[in-house]
């Protein structure tokens, strides 16, 4: 039997050929796809998707639908192999098929795919294991043009797997999905923020989807709409865990997808159809421009697991998610040891070195080049021997409602005056509404502060959406024996906080918010270690400022130091509703300060100077 099987995708590319010549939008041609197979064979076979990056087929193996295709098109030679299409920036995918049996194929045989760019640059691809004597590739091209490719199997003798060539033709995308249309997220050149492939702008506005792969949050009825809700409140970025996940035991069955288990009880394998499932999601959140930051595990899962397994869990997730536009970290809680260790600085200390390794494994196997962090117990710095594998820091700064906010404040400056530079994000802190507190006036203060503090945006979090509460299934205690909290998801995700973040973060599109600086000295008075409630101020100097009033005073707050050659009119945006009221030209005094004569109600306000013309 032979020869490579062709994913469904093909079919569909070729048959919409002159759609792909003319360049195309991947959602066009996945479209098409659709109409022909029907939505419901499109999503029982989901997975089968053309250049667009539609899920692979769930089930994978040698016996699954068009998995006779033969490798070449007729009257193409072997040894040449096919001419496929694809779309610049978006997956194309199919598989190889082993005439050859293994015992023990994900173990045995590694399968690569080396890619040529049309300017001669490679791209070794990983290959997954989809179960049976079947491997599959996942390739994204970031240039149109023609693409070579050719196999290479750790069993070289095998004639399926090994020396397989072929061109991959692609087209310039044309649709206005924003990681197709500009390209993965990468970092800046000022080592502060990020930015597109293509140079644009990108804020990280992130939810916490910590257990989003489960069952509690069905496919597709509840991830769907969680996601709708999610963009449509301006969330660029979901963090969420490919499996192994934090508050639980291993194999606990809140942790299972339909499939079952990433991982076999013994860890000797991962489950191809547990990763199946988990592809219809990742893929779905890319489609609708959201970022996956995809965890591997909770960082304790290094001691029960080895640094061997887990870089055998991360080719895995390299070879399955790579290609999509997603950014990697390491481990949640790199370093924090089992909940009921019994030798915990032996674990934090074997922990630190071994996400190390896996971290250098990580940055030498994914040919994409994605970025790459841990998630802390307080710094990504504090979790490795080797801070130059980190591409950006992330923070976690506590749950303490207003209690959190000197520590989250100082987190962020010390981190950004930290070497090597690199952007900031503060990952987690006071998820709204856990232990019955840090509501919406928190989440609101907590953005405010650490982006006019300097970071490149930040991650919300709502407890209940996390852990994926439902009504029916509270996801109940962690192995220490506290309940964070019951507020099933779907409630969560009506929580204010999340939409008036997503305010402030569509209000700060309007400015090149990228270049802002924090600048405490444009007011008076500013925070300072005894305050951390009075305004915190950022922007461009004879451009933009933005000064953020934590809470109502009788006298509004003094901006100072304003140049005497610039024109500035003022505005007032109430972070709560996203009102906003123009206060026209500004008339600073003669020392170049100015005070509004009053701000409108009891809230926190952010104070805007723009230049006039």
């Amino acid at each position: 039997m032979a020869s490579t099987g062709m994913a469904c995708l093909e079919v569909s590319c070729r048959e919409a050929r002159d759609n792909v010549q003319r360049g195309s939008s991947c959602s066009s041609l996945k479209e098409e796809f659709v109409k022909k197979l029907g939505r419901r064979t499109f999503i029982e076979k989901a997975g089968m998707g053309l250049a667009m990056g539609s899920a692979p087929l769930a089930a994978g193996a040698k016996g699954a639908v068009f998995a006779k295709e033969k490798n070449e098109l007729p009257g193409k030679s072997r040894s040449r192999g096919p001419e496929r299409q694809g779309v610049q920036h978006c997956v194309v995918e199919w598989e190889y098929a082993s005439g050859k049996a293994y015992a023990d194929p994900f173990n045995e045989v590694e399968l690569d795919v080396v890619f040529t760019d049309p300017e001669g640059r490679e791209q070794r691809v990983p290959a997954f294991w989809a179960g049976d004597e079947v491997w599959r590739v996942r390739y994204s091209p970031s240039s149109p043009g023609k693409h070579t490719y050719q196999t290479v199997s750790s069993d070289p003798s095998n004639p399926d797997l090994h020396g397989q060539t072929g061109v991959l033709v692609v087209s310039a995308y044309q649709g206005d999905n924003p990681l197709r249309k500009h390209g993965p997220v990468k970092i800046a050149s000022d080592h502060r923020h990020f930015q597109h492939e293509d140079d644009t702008p990108f804020f990280w506005l992130g939810d916490t989807w910590w257990m989003a792969l489960c069952n509690r949050l069905k496919w597709p009825d509840d991830f769907q709409p969680l996601v709708a809700d999610r963009v449509g409140k301006g969330f660029t970025v979901v963090q969420i865990i490919a499996g192994l996940y934090p508050d639980m035991p291993a194999f606990d069955q809140r942790g299972a997808n339909e499939a079952g288990f990433p991982w076999e009880k013994d860890y000797a394998r991962i489950n191809p159809r547990y990763f199946d499932m988990a592809d219809l999601r990742i893929q779905y959140l890319t489609e609708h421009g959201l970022v996956p930051c995809i965890v591997a595990c909770w960082g304790y899962f290094l001691p029960i697991m080895g640094a061997a397994k887990l870089k055998k869990h991360w080719r895995n997730i390299i070879a399955r998610w790579g290609a999509y536009p997603v950014v990697w970290c390491l481990a949640g809680e790199g370093a924090m040891p089992y909940y009921l260790s019994t030798r915990k600085d032996e674990d934090a200390a074997a922990q630190k070195k071994g996400w190390t390794e896996v971290g250098k494994y990580v940055r030498q196997t994914d040919p994409f080049h994605r970025l790459i962090t841990i998630h802390p117990t307080d710094y990504s710095r504090n979790q490795l021997e080797d801070v130059t594998i980190l591409d950006f820091e992330m923070l976690q700064t506590g749950h303490s409602d207003r209690r959190a906010i000197p520590r989250t404040v100082n987190s962020v400056v010390d981190s950004l005056a930290a070497t090597p530079r690199m952007p900031v994000i503060v990952a987690e802190v006071c998820y709204e509404g856990i232990m019955e507190a840090s509501r919406q006036e928190v989440q609101r203060f907590m953005f405010w502060t650490c982006i006019l503090n300097g970071t490149a945006g930040h991650t919300y979090g709502a407890n209940g959406i996390w852990q994926v509460n439902t009504a029916e299934k509270p996801f109940g205690p962690s192995p220490h024996g506290h309940t964070w909290g019951d507020t099933p998801w779907d409630i969560a995700a009506k929580l204010p906080g999340s939409g008036q973040i997503g305010l402030g973060k569509n209000f700060l599109m309007k400015y090149p918010w990228w270049r802002f600086e924090p600048h405490p000295e444009w007011v008076e008075p500013h925070w300072n270690k005894d305050n951390y409630h009075q305004p915190f101020a950022a922007g461009i100097p004879g451009e933009v400022r933005f000064i953020f009033v934590p809470q109502f005073t009788f006298e509004a707050p003094t901006l100072k130091a304003i140049e005497s050659g610039v024109d500035y009119q003022g505005m007032l945006f109430e972070p709560a509703s996203g009102a906003r009221y123009e206060l026209g030209k500004i008339a600073p005094d003669s020392t170049g300060s100015w005070r509004p004569s009053v701000l409108p109600s009891f809230a926190d306000w952010v104070i805007v100077l723009e230049k006039m013309g």
